[in-house]
């Protein structure tokens, strides 16, 4: 892993994947560890973002290293029309591995075959957000002991939610059943059942939301996005499709756990906070100790 980007879930095998879990655990159990004296980390985030931007920052602030990069690309040369290659190229100069997200699906694979660093895809669109699952794994496993042989229900915007297409991606190495609750307008796309058909999983796709909730062992809901709609009122039309009230939590499995990669919006009401079953704050917190699994993998000094 040592150099390499990671634009991708499938550009890391399941063996390291798991074997960065292994290493996260290590930095749950000890997060302030000087590894990163004397490293840039940049962060450029031409889409808004806070637990991501934020995690990452503080992976890197725990383990000593320096940060530069933006949030915001109005103060910065994209305003005057610089490209995303020589801003890449620019900064690689400055840094020793670069953080990005981007508005444009393909953006950080093409950003990794300009860069000489190393490029994390902190998302890119409506493509993907592989630290997001790794994080994910890594909140599955903690809360279930394994990753195998899983129910999980993905609820919500399936076609548009990068997080959502890359962990059934990474859950398809692992012997689970999908349960795919969604709008008719937001069905998971076919390329990324394509994922499950090949590795003969089992999938199912329902409209109601109780109906799958006793069956899980994993709730992932997800925020209907409204940037991704270019027309308003088709979002106003279907934004409130699944509420998960605590009410609604009465009869499910002793194991069960509800994850979300946040920002919500009304997706789930604030009583369902208190729940046991609610994870969804504990899993951003895991997102410190993955990040920074993922970048001393990168950097070698794991």
């Amino acid at each position: 892993m040592k150099n390499k980007s990671l634009v991708s879930i499938s550009d890391y095998t399941k063996e390291q994947q798991l074997h960065l879990l292994d290493v996260a655990e290590g930095f749950e159990k000890n997060p302030r560890q000087n590894l990163l004296n004397n490293y840039v980390v940049a962060t450029l985030f031409f889409e808004p973002s806070t637990r991501t931007r934020l995690s990452f920052e503080s992976a890197v602030s725990y383990l000593g290293g320096k940060i530069i990069g933006f949030s915001d690309t109005s103060s910065t040369s994209v305003q005057k029309g610089e490209s995303l290659r020589d801003t890449i190229r620019t900064v690689a100069n400055y840094s020793d591995v670069i953080v990005m997200r981007h508005p444009k699906e393909g953006a950080a694979r093409f950003a990794s075959e300009v860069s000489k660093v190393p490029i994390v895809n902190a998302g890119d669109g409506a493509n993907q957000h592989p630290t997001q699952c790794l994080l994910d794994l890594y909140s599955i496993r903690k809360t279930q002991g394994t990753l195998d042989g899983l129910n999980v229900a993905f609820v919500g915007d399936l076609k548009y939610g990068r997080t959502v297409h890359s962990l059934v991606q990474a859950l398809c190495q692992f012997n689970c059943k999908f349960h795919l609750v969604s709008p008719l307008e937001l069905k998971l796309p076919s390329s990324v059942k394509v994922h499950i058909k090949e590795k003969k999983m089992e999938y199912m796709q329902y409209t109601e939301l109780e109906e799958v909730i006793p069956k899980v062992d994993i709730l992932y809901m997800t925020r209907i996005q409204k940037e991704r709609f270019a027309d308003p009122m088709e979002y106003e039309k279907i934004k409130n499709s699944f509420i998960l009230k605590n009410e609604m939590l009465q009869k499910t499995k002793s194991n069960m756990k509800i994850l979300h990669p946040l920002p919500r919006v009304n997706e789930i009401d604030e009583d369902v906070d208190d729940n046991k079953r609610a994870y969804y704050f504990q899993q951003a917190l895991n997102g410190v100790y993955v990040r920074q699994a993922l970048l001393t993998l990168i950097l070698g000094l794991k």
